[in-house]
């Protein structure tokens, strides 16, 4: 398992959207999806658009080991999905200071879950 360069940081503080590479929880097989993120420190939040019913996340929670890319970066991490109520308001909260709160209710529909990624 690799830990967060400062490189892949240093990428993730400039950019807006990753690559986000999940394994199938039925196919066994990767799955990329482009999504939105918010860095803070070390953590990295991420916002299933439709909440646990987002294929991704429902992934997520039967393989919680995640591919982030971002660029020519890339990195893999460990990660702790969440449906608890608290830390999911927190997420959406972060997502609407970075991309604007109409932005965040045009494109996602549920806020039940939420991704949190230590990078260590």
């Amino acid at each position: 398992m690799a830990t967060a360069t400062t490189g892949l940081k240093e990428r993730l503080a400039q950019e807006s959207e990753i690559q986000l590479t999940v394994t199938g929880r039925k196919t066994g097989r990767p799955i990329t999806n482009t999504v939105w993120f918010v860095l803070e420190g070390n953590k990295l939040y991420l916002l299933p658009v439709k909440g646990n019913d987002s294929q991704w996340f429902k992934n997520v929670l039967a393989n919680p080991t995640i591919k982030i890319s971002v660029g020519d970066v890339e990195g893999e991490f460990k990660v702790t999905p969440t449906t608890d109520s608290n830390i999911v308001s927190s997420v959406v909260e972060k997502f609407r200071n970075k991309y604007g709160a109409e932005d965040v209710k045009k494109y996602y529909s549920k806020f039940d879950a939420a991704v949190v990624v230590d990078l260590g």
